[in-house]
């Protein structure tokens, strides 16, 4: 296997981004692999790390349709119901807590009534 091209950190040439930046300009990796690495040193630890695809075999992103739109508002309102008290919290329930902060901590909402 062969190895991956190693660039310092702001010396990558052109026609390579991270996905980040395929992003940012409306594309996407498409299924290629990744062509080259960028390293930042730092101290005390290993260097950072950012594989970098080349921007000449990038696809455009794909356009987000009704279905997919449905879809994610679906998913994003079941993050914000307590699955105890069946409420929508009117934020994304913390999975830390598996419930919205009333339900988690109810000697709080005791007090405070």
């Amino acid at each position: 296997m062969a190895t991956l091209p190693v660039y310092r950190w702001r010396l990558a040439p052109d026609g390579y981004a991270t996905r980040r930046q395929l992003r940012a300009a409306g594309l996407r990796p498409g299924g290629q692999d990744v062509a080259a690495q960028l390293e930042r040193p730092r101290s005390r630890r290993g260097p950072l790390v950012a594989y970098l695809y080349r921007v000449d075999l990038a696809r455009p992103v794909r356009p987000m349709t009704p279905g997919r739109r449905a879809a994610l508002a679906k998913a994003n309102r079941a993050r914000r119901v307590c699955p105890q008290c069946g409420t929508d919290a009117g934020y994304v329930i913390p999975s830390s807590l598996g419930t919205c902060v009333p339900c988690n901590s109810p000697s709080t909402t005791a007090r405070s009534a």
